[in-house]
């Protein structure tokens, strides 16, 4: 039996060179949960934290007692402990907002309005894919300088987007700003760019070509765009080159997030491997909604058997329901603790927290305080 050394999160919310703590993990299995429960704790052990979400059922907003999370921290109420110095902020990750604000940011004003009134732009700052994982990452790189600047946080704490795959929060820098800057751009780029000579017949094969796919607005609206925003590409890569470091940095912890089943441990396990080959400083794994201990030496092989011979004794059909019960559970138990052995015999470096499944949801400071404990708590 392997066993993985215990992830000792108070540790690590505690050593003031942890300045950034990153969740991410495959979707569904409790990332906006350990997120806040985490940002909660360390706040209440004296840190100043900020956690950023980007959670669509906006659970955090309800847990943390605030109406409505949006692209601004805002003070978390309720907080124990205040005399430690420290504080909490929450904020929703507002994807299109945090785009505007980079344009804004490196644009001139004149410059800036074009491309904010761009429908193409308007198009690609919403929906395209890997903007949300990019955004976050920029917003990450936000909170930073800004924290560096005033001093307002000395932790931030984030919640990865729900992606379809873990590893989309890691690529779609580098997939966004690859777009941004690559031959497809270029492309459309040229006809804006120079003399009518550069119109070769090749290139305008192409254009017309894509006038047919795209449609003759759709294009132009395009072109003008990336005619407004060639002076912008260097910045974006160079931006997501700059949040790609800071997540290397040795002030970055990694966690990755998982549940008991099949798929979210191979999906952690692929992370795992991940932050291993880009260096990134992993600081464990955190398994939620674990079963519970049975608490009895009765397997779930005699347990099926006194079953049936209760039932073959016509004795109580209650007694023989509840033994079928626990034997289901306890094989629960079983598969889930094999599941969590074969992690572990694969990684046996990485530092593992078990958090048992709560018995409802959680909807208030006071639950998320009980899965912080739960997370510290792995005696």
């Amino acid at each position: 039996m392997t066993t993985a050394p215990l992830l000792d999160v108070d540790a690590l919310l505690d050593d003031p060179h942890t300045e950034i703590i990153v969740c991410c993990g495959s979707g569904g299995v409790g990332k906006t949960t350990t997120s806040a429960a985490l940002a909660l704790r360390a706040a209440e052990r004296g840190r100043k934290v900020v956690v950023l979400t980007i959670d669509p059922a906006r659970r955090l907003a309800q847990s943390m007692g605030i109406e409505q999370l949006d692209n601004t921290p805002r003070p978390v109420p309720g907080l124990r402990s205040r005399k430690l110095g420290g504080s909490l902020d929450a904020m929703m990750l507002d994807m299109k907002r945090t785009f505007d604000e980079v344009v804004e940011g490196q644009a001139s004003p004149e410059k800036a309005k074009q491309i904010l009134e761009n429908p193409f732009y308007v198009a690609l700052s919403s929906s395209f894919a890997g903007t949300q994982e990019y955004m976050a990452m920029e917003k990450l790189g936000q909170l930073h300088r800004q924290a560096r600047q005033d001093d307002s946080y000395d932790l931030i704490v984030v919640d990865t987007p729900p992606s379809r795959s873990a590893l989309d929060f890691l690529d779609a820098p580098e997939r966004l700003s690859s777009f941004l800057d690559g031959r497809f751009i270029r492309l459309l780029l040229a006809p804006a760019r120079g003399p009518a000579k550069l119109m070769t017949a090749g290139l305008s094969v192409v254009t017309n070509a894509l006038t047919k796919v795209l449609g003759a607005q759709v294009l132009r609206d395009m072109q003008t765009f990336v005619a407004a925003f060639d002076t912008l590409f260097g910045g974006f890569r160079q931006r997501a080159e700059q949040t790609f470091a800071l997540l290397q940095a040795d002030g970055t912890a990694f966690l990755v997030i998982a549940a008991p089943e099949p798929d979210a441990l191979r999906e952690a396990a692929y992370f795992v491997d991940r932050l291993t080959d880009d260096d990134m400083p992993l600081a464990g794994l955190v398994v939620n909604r674990v079963s519970p201990s049975a608490r009895t030496e009765l397997s779930a092989e005699e347990a099926i058997t006194a079953a049936d011979r209760l039932q073959s004794g016509d004795s109580s059909s209650l007694t023989a329901g509840l033994l079928r019960l626990h034997a289901d559970r306890v094989r629960i138990i079983e598969r889930e603790e094999h599941l969590r052995e074969r992690f572990a015999a694969s990684h046996p470096a990485v530092p593992t927290a078990v958090v048992p499944a709560m018995a409802g949801d959680v909807h208030d400071l006071d639950g998320l305080r009980s899965i912080g404990e739960l997370l510290a708590d792995q005696s």
